[in-house]
């Protein structure tokens, strides 16, 4: 089963800075050990203070490499672009923020082909890979569909791909490419942020039925060989 450690916070403000804080770590970490830090940082709106804490931490940041867990499909500097939230976020500190989805196009395999192409040039594994996590049990754009056994299933090597949600999310009806499981269980450092009842319902739930989840996270996890900090706040 699964190791996992619950680390709880009484309010959003506690919650962010402490996750910042652990990034933080990982990533001088990163720093010290070889002089450069390559980080998966999800999207979303939970994330967004998180982000603002760690922005303002004293790291040599032209250092860091940030890539999206996920991204949408969709033009940069979409409201939907999750490279853009973080690169506005990122980049002022120096940070490099890497596109996966340079431009918009109707083929998303085609997307998710050229997304690994550029993970492949990446120092792997990722020092860090932060999830997060929807209501309905999706992490990155891991989501029930044509694509789905492909993305839990697919090739070791293999750092990402396109997805269909199938039926798409109404609040972001378009295709995605997302960090393979592979992709995400072998990086140093796992670390999960959610917020609410239902949510932490729901993970603890994927993570007890395991293989055999009805949850995409529950599946991603399932037999992980890395310990996994989640944190979470009501």
């Amino acid at each position: 089963m699964t190791e996992v450690e619950w680390w709880e916070y009484e309010g959003t403000a506690e919650f962010a800075a402490a996750v910042a804080g652990d990034l933080q770590f990982v990533i001088e970490s990163a720093l010290d050990a070889r002089g450069a830090a390559v980080i998966a940082l999800a999207g979303g709106t939970t994330p967004a203070p998180i982000y603002a804490k760690l922005a303002a931490a004293k790291l040599d940041w032209k250092k860091v490499t940030i890539v999206p867990t996920d991204e949408r499909i969709v033009p940069l500097g979409d409201k939907l672009s999750n490279v853009t939230m973080i690169g506005k976020t990122f980049i002022p500190k120096g940070a490099r923020v890497m596109p996966i989805v340079p431009q918009a196009t109707a083929d998303h395999k085609a997307a998710g082909r050229s997304a690994d192409a550029l993970m492949q040039d990446l120092h792997w594994p990722l020092d860090l890979c932060l999830l997060g996590m929807g209501e309905d049990g999706h992490t990155a754009s891991i989501f029930p569909g044509p694509d789905y056994d492909e993305a839990l299933s697919g090739p070791r090597e293999r750092r990402a791909l396109g997805v269909m949600p199938d039926p798409l999310p109404p609040e972001a009806p378009v295709a995605r490419v997302s960090l393979s499981r592979q992709g995400i269980v072998t990086a140093k450092v796992l670390t999960i942020a959610i917020t609410g009842a239902a949510k932490r319902k729901v993970l603890e739930e994927a993570i007890a039925q395991g293989e055999s989840s009805r949850y995409p996270i529950g599946r991603v996890l399932a037999e992980v060989e890395l310990p996994v900090d989640i944190h979470w706040a009501p």
